[in-house]
């Protein structure tokens, strides 16, 4: 992946309703949801609904599939995958050559008591 690839690919997310929806779709894994359950389970108005996921669509981190008469939405882990090896690719860079990446960048510790949610809904609901 290039810069000009992740770009547009981040500025999707940069926005918190659609961060929302692709984080509920990474943890629904390969099955999805339906954009309803989305809708119920983020509280999102489903004419809003309708656009942040045309935006993810967009961005290609995400795919729908009709099945029946309901829209299924799922992540696409290949695009979020490659996201993240961009992102991580020069990790460590300009330090020694026989540094453990894992030493270098390793992974980040939640904060006890500390939650997204709990942040965003203090904040209020901006979608």
């Amino acid at each position: 992946m290039k810069t000009i690839d992740a770009a547009p690919i981040l500025a999707s997310l940069a926005q918190p309703t659609r961060l929302d929806l692709f984080r509920a779709l990474v943890v629904a894994g390969p099955a999805g949801m339906p954009a309803g359950a989305l809708a119920d389970a983020l509280g999102v108005a489903p004419t809003a609904l309708s656009f942040h996921l045309k935006e993810l669509r967009f961005a290609q981190l995400i795919d729908s599939e009709q099945q029946g008469r309901y829209i299924i939405y799922r992540a696409r882990f290949d695009t979020m995958n490659a996201l993240l090896s961009f992102l991580t690719e020069n990790c460590c860079a300009g330090a020694a050559q026989h540094v453990d990446a894992d030493a270098c960048c390793p992974p980040v510790k939640k904060k006890q008591g500390s939650s997204s949610s709990k942040t965003h809904s203090a904040k209020g609901n901006q979608s």
